[in-house]
Order: C-alpha cells, then structure tokens, then sequence
C-alpha cells in the first residue's frame, strides 16, 4: 500500500485543511464534540468506531491543536477531550456540510438534525456569506485570487497565471 501524499504545504487553505482531516472519521468526531461528546466512550458509542481508530483520530485532533486532552479521572487515569478556540472555529465548516447534505442527501421526511440558533431561538439554515457586505458567497459570485501567503516561486508559473489571470 502506498503512503498517503501530504497537502500539508500546499498553497491551498482546502489542501491544507483536507491533509490535517485526513479522512471522514475525524470529522465525525468533530461533530460529536459539538453535540456534546466528550470522553472517549461518548465518542466510541456514538460513532461505532474501533477504539484504535478513534484514539488515533482524537491524538490526531490533539496534537492539530482543535482539542485538549484532560484528566477528569486518576484512578485509573482518564481523559475528556474539549474543544479548543481553533476546534469551535471548525464548527461553520460542518454547518456549510450540513446544509449541502440537508438540501441534496436528504431523503423526503427532511434533514435528520436540526441545527438550532439559541440567539434567535429558530432552527437554522447557516449560509457562507461575505464578511464585508453581507451577501450570499456562491460559486457563480465568487473568484479566486492569489493571496499574500501563496509563494512566490509559483505566482510565475504559467499554469498559475492562467488560473488566477483576474488576480
């Protein structure tokens, strides 16, 4: 079997992003810590995952910084995982998730979950919208455009310059 190639580094923040996932678990159990799971039996249960997997998962989430490890219990020593400040940050990735799912996956009784807005106290349907004006993000208004953290030995490439010509 062959390793898995990093996106790490790539000058991409969806590479970057998709590289430290890794795959559909660790966004499960993302998702569990924002209903509420917190110990590693919570997690377990609720997603049906082999323990190897998920204590790798949660070291995974960890060591990224989107959760902390800390011990509710000495004897024997056991941990809860908590969401950080980055971890709650992830929270509107799986929101904009959610709503693809809920217009396009769901089957015709509706979503399976509701995401309520405490706030205003309705259930919501988050939407991606511009933190400037307000207005709805979507593909057919939206460009991409080199940013200031893309590297500089590719912005003279040309396939680069092709892709982003409106830059």
């Amino acid at each position: 079997m062959s390793a898995r190639k990093s996106f790490a580094n790539w000058p991409c923040s969806i590479a970057r992003t998709v590289d430290l996932l890794g795959d559909a678990w660790t966004c499960l159990v993302l998702r569990e810590a924002f209903y509420g799971s917190c110990r590693f039996e919570e997690f377990q249960q609720g997603l049906g995952i082999a323990r190897n997997t998920l204590a790798d998962r949660l070291r995974r989430l960890v060591d990224e910084g989107l959760m902390e490890k800390r011990l509710y219990e000495s004897e024997p020593p056991r941990h809860e995982y908590l969401l950080t400040e980055k971890g709650h940050d992830f929270f509107p990735v799986l929101a904009a998730i959610t709503r693809w799912g809920d217009r396009w996956l769901a089957g015709e009784e509706g979503p399976p979950i509701a995401l309520h807005h405490d706030v205003c106290g309705h259930d919501a349907r988050p939407d991606v919208v511009c933190s400037a004006c307000g207005e709805p993000v979507r593909s057919e208004n939206t460009s991409a455009r080199i940013g200031p953290g893309y590297p500089d030995k590719l912005r003279q490439r040309p396939d680069v310059q092709r892709r982003f010509a409106h830059s």
